[in-house]
């Protein structure tokens, strides 16, 4: 692999890009995705799975359609997710206690292992994507980031 992170040697883009943040931080989260990508399918999972699992640990319980709103997943696409969670006993559905015409989805203490051991892979993939960077430089990183993130969603 190349210093720009591609397998093909022969990849040299012009100046002109390489100057641009925003040719930039795409480069930097194609490698972000693939080396979280990899350290998730060491346990048999996708990144969506994991953003399932997270969202349910952190955020409560939620019927479908709420969660496909909260994670921006298209329906048909988070019914293939929900029920490959469900089959494994990560999560379950049931009924709603306080409003029994609705559904469900809940963790299960298997899905909440399996996202603690989630979370220590994904860390490790962002310490080698963030590996150049000093513990400084990785704090200023995710201070600026976030502040782009921000912005984007209150404008």
């Amino acid at each position: 692999m190349n210093d720009a992170g591609h397998e093909h040697p022969d990849y040299d883009p012009p100046q002109r890009l390489r100057r641009l943040p925003s040719w930039l931080s795409g480069q930097v989260a194609r490698r972000a995705q693939r080396l979280v990508g990899e350290e998730l399918a060491r346990e048999g999972v996708r990144r969506q799975h994991f953003t399932v699992l997270a969202s349910l640990a952190e955020q409560g319980p939620a019927s479908q359609a709420e969660l496909g709103r909260r994670l921006w997943i298209d329906r048909s696409d988070l019914h293939a997710i929900v029920t490959e969670l469900d089959r494994e006993g990560l999560i379950r559905r049931g009924r709603d206690e306080r409003d029994r015409r609705r559904n469900v989805v809940a963790l299960t203490p298997r899905g909440g292992r399996l996202l603690d051991r989630l979370g220590r892979r994904v860390d490790a993939a962002q310490d080698e994507l963030l590996e150049p960077l000093s513990a400084a430089e990785r704090d200023e990183l995710r201070r600026l980031l976030a502040k782009l993130v921000d912005a984007q969603w209150a404008g």
